[in-house]
């Protein structure tokens, strides 16, 4: 009797090149973005899209705050054509982060969703920002993968 991993076979490595590559035209994950921007490799916008309160009391450093429902055409044309937009929102428990991207993708930019949102960037045991600049760290030791 198979066990319930290897019930279902394995795609052939060439389909599994294919999804996982297609995955990551879409996600991107926080241990890259916090990478990138410790690194001075931010080549992409890092919207927070939840609400100013919920932005206030702790985002990511270097994110900027632009709402789900204030994103439209007006509020994109601040940025430069072909601007690689990274979302995010409170998390996996919440699909406001999907509603973001179609709203830019809908609008033809170019967008990744930060895969965990601010639940993922605490877990990795990175610290927020609050809106008066503070460092507020993790409160759980997280332990990046770095992969």
């Amino acid at each position: 009797m198979p066990s319930l991993v290897s019930q279902f076979p394995a795609a052939l490595p060439a389909d599994a090149l294919a999804h996982f590559s297609h995955r990551l035209a879409f996600e991107t994950d926080c241990s890259d973005v916090n990478h990138a921007l410790q690194n001075g490799e931010q080549d992409f916008i890092l919207l927070d899209v939840r609400n100013a309160v919920a932005f206030a009391r702790g985002h990511v450093p270097g994110a900027l705050n632009l709402p789900t429902r204030e994103i439209d055409t007006r509020r994109m044309a601040q940025f430069a054509p072909g601007t690689l937009f990274v979302v995010y929102c409170a998390g996996p428990h919440c699909n406001g982060v999907h509603r973001a991207a179609a709203k830019l993708a809908a609008l033809g930019l170019p967008v990744k969703e930060m895969i965990g949102g601010v639940t993922g960037w605490l877990d990795e045991g990175l610290a927020l920002q609050s809106a008066e600049g503070h460092e507020q760290p993790s409160p759980k030791e997280g332990i990046s993968c770095a992969c």
